[in-house]
């Protein structure tokens, strides 16, 4: 892998995500920390599909989500359970996708040029929720059904047992 980030734009999203995945396990090929991994998966993805926000939520008491690893601008620091789309991923243990922020019920708008987002929870090896990783875009309907897979095979990393 070069020391630079392909830009991937203009690949189907299904080859871009298999490409970010393939350079993640290369890059996270013997890695046991849960926090590098993140910030290694956030700086792929963020720099080689050229979102506003990406990066991750983790779980850091009962139904709290505090920032973790990310690029972009400021992210919200905490964000309970529920609330939100980051929180209705983590209290529903599912990929949320939402095309148009305006139009979530509760949306947190850590930045306002935020306009669609995708949030993936992230589960470990013990079947626990770690964390979630949430991409915000300044475009509506920017996610679909690629994206879910990709990201989901993406977080799959940390599912992995490692020691």
């Amino acid at each position: 892998m070069s020391e630079s980030i392909e830009d991937l734009r203009s690949l189907p999203r299904a080859e871009a995500y298999a490409t970010i995945k393939r350079n993640a396990d290369a890059i996270l090929e013997g890695v046991t920390d849960e926090v590098a991994a993140m910030a290694t998966i956030a700086a792929l993805i963020h720099h080689s599909l050229g979102y506003l926000w990406t990066g991750f939520y983790r779980v850091v008491a009962p139904h709290l989500l505090q920032v973790g690893p990310y690029q972009g601008g400021l992210g919200c620091i905490d964000i309970q359970f529920g609330r939100g789309v980051c929180g209705t991923a983590a209290a529903d243990r599912r990929t949320v996708i939402v095309e148009d922020v305006e139009k979530f019920p509760g949306h947190i708008a850590c930045d306002a040029r935020s306009r669609s987002e995708i949030v993936v929870p992230v589960i470990n090896s013990s079947n626990e929720l770690i964390a979630v990783l949430d991409i915000d875009s300044e475009a509506v309907g920017s996610f679909g059904q690629d994206d879910k897979a990709g990201l989901e095979s993406i977080v799959h990393w940390f599912r992995a047992a490692r020691t």
